[in-house]
């Protein structure tokens, strides 16, 4: 493959990783930055609710995401009843946690090593119409997430009901009990809404980010 081509090629790649790094990044904060949801329980009324402390919905939570996140963890949800339909929804979700940490890990090191090459000028990222490569990328990324985020707003009960459908194919044991399954009344919808708010807010604060910083580069590399 001659260089111009494989620049091209590997200015693909970039793009497409590194849409993947920031997805996987905003999906990874509410999993792994706990206090996210520490903070919330009073407003969620979670405590209200179960009729449980705080102290025990924290340690409910902690366990469950330990399995959640961990290797080798065993399942538990604290003082919560659950039953065998709900411990395997969260086996579901723990391999789609996995895959996210994994294709974070990849994308970041893909990522960096191209970077590198680039750097060490084995490589040139390519430059579409003048500008960093990072304009094309949050550009087209945007309009994307703009108009999947405008459709969840509009109803995210369904939008969490057609997530589930998408992610959990054939599949019925996301729909809870809270008479057998107490642990679903510590994660409520509203929980999960905040969450999909969070998310959406670092990606599309990422790629603004990606088509300021093209831009301002852009006019850099003129006045030079």
């Amino acid at each position: 493959m001659e260089k111009r081509a494989l620049n091209k090629l590997l200015t693909v790649v970039l793009s497409v990783f590194l849409i993947i790094l920031v997805i996987t990044f905003s999906i990874g904060l509410p999993i792994y930055f706990r206090p996210f949801y520490y903070m919330q329980i009073e407003s969620l009324g979670v405590e209200a609710d179960t009729w449980h402390t705080k102290e025990e919905i924290k340690e409910a939570y902690d366990l469950l995401l330990d399995y959640l996140t961990i290797p080798n963890r065993e399942f538990s949800t604290g003082v919560f009843q659950y039953s065998e339909s709900g411990k395997s929804h969260f086996e579901d979700c723990k391999r789609l946690f996995n895959l996210n940490l994994t294709l974070f890990i990849i994308s970041l090191i893909v990522v960096i090593t191209i970077y590198i090459l680039h750097k060490k000028k084995k490589i040139t990222i390519c430059r579409p119409c003048g500008y960093n490569f990072m304009l094309a990328c949050g550009v087209g990324a945007l309009i994307f997430f703009v108009f999947l985020i405008g459709l969840c707003s509009i109803d995210f009960d369904t939008a969490f009901l057609v997530f589930h459908r998408i992610f959990f194919p054939g599949k019925d044991n996301f729909y809870f009990d809270p008479y057998t399954d107490g642990i679903i009344l510590i994660l409520p919808l509203k929980f999960f809404e905040r969450c999909a708010i969070l998310i959406g807010s670092v990606i599309l604060l990422s790629l603004l980010g990606f088509i300021i910083y093209a831009v301002i580069e852009k006019k850099k590399v003129s006045k030079n």
